[in-house]
């Protein structure tokens, strides 16, 4: 590990598949120790600490559906936590609300895992009121982790989308980029969905060649990172370049450029004359940086 847990990693709750697969022993778990993390739609509750706000299944909205979250093992404790799935989801960019990048920054690690997972899940549910082979509603199964379809019968699984961001090199330098929109001085490693058909290498090359015209080999696993938003799962990865020629594709970046490795470190330790703005801690490309730095230096 580089520095600190990715964001949204290392959550306390034990998930207990064997409590959420049994609909007696969940119902005998829904009483007065059990907790409710308390939202605001998807956004959470902060107490004065800058702590999640817990409260009991009564705080729950009449008719909710209640998501088991898991059990929480703090101080060795097995206390049942839930959410509630509010009325609405939300497929906004996380960009388009400054309040959550603030809740992001200032949340305990463990709190930030706990609301990650929670987040997602509840967003999911709301999202998916209705199945997809038959247009039926869809009801809450297995304690929050699936919805049956009410008609045909049919299953649904929460869904996670698997998307590569990558760190392409060339002869000690990095290729990053600025999205549609960005801040002027922001940049970022490139990154994209896998689709369908393809394993993460071939996705990280497709992806690089696509943004910038530039060919990626010898492709690496570094880590991953769970983002809620609204539930992706980013594999952090890097790879090789044949050349520098960039081909920029203006439907999907602003602007591709190849930085030293002290250009780099200037922004991260957030030097007031480096060249660019590098992403948040709570972001994985932060991690892979630092990754790269330490790798190199």
């Amino acid at each position: 590990m580089v520095g600190a847990p990715i964001a949204f990693t290392g959550s306390r709750l034990d998930r207990a598949d064997n409590v959420r697969a049994d609909p007696d022993a969940l119902a005998g778990m829904m009483n007065w120790r059990a907790r409710l993390l308390k939202l605001d739609g998807l956004m959470p509750q902060i107490g004065d600490m800058g702590e999640l706000v817990w409260g009991t299944l009564a705080d729950a909205p009449q008719d909710a559906e209640l998501v088991f979250l898991g059990l929480d093992t703090k101080d060795g404790g097995s206390t049942p936590c839930f959410a509630a799935v509010p009325a609405q989801g939300d497929a906004s960019p996380r960009m388009a609300n400054p309040n959550l990048w603030a809740v992001m920054a200032t949340l305990p690690a463990d709190d930030l895992a706990i609301y990650g997972g929670a987040r997602s899940i509840t967003d999911w549910h709301a999202r998916h009121r209705f199945c997809a082979s038959c247009g039926g509603p869809t009801v809450i199964a297995k304690g929050g982790w699936q919805r049956n379809c009410s008609q045909c019968q049919t299953q649904h699984f929460p869904r996670t989308d698997p998307v590569t961001i990558m760190l392409v090199e060339h002869d000690g330098q990095l290729l990053l980029g600025r999205g549609l929109n960005w801040p002027e001085r922001a940049y970022s490693a490139l990154a994209g969905f896998v689709e369908p058909g393809e394993s993460i290498e071939e996705a990280v090359a497709r992806e690089v060649l696509e943004e910038s015209g530039i060919v990626a080999t010898k492709v690496s696993y570094i880590a991953s990172q769970p983002w809620p938003f609204p539930s992706q799962l980013m594999m952090g990865c890097h790879a090789m370049a044949d050349s520098t020629e960039i081909t920029l594709d203006t439907t999907e970046l602003a602007d591709a450029r190849w930085f030293t490795r002290e250009e780099i470190a200037a922004a991260m330790n957030g030097d007031a004359d480096a060249p660019i703005n590098t992403p948040p801690k709570q972001a994985i490309a932060h991690y892979l940086l630092q990754w790269w730095l330490k790798k190199e230096a």
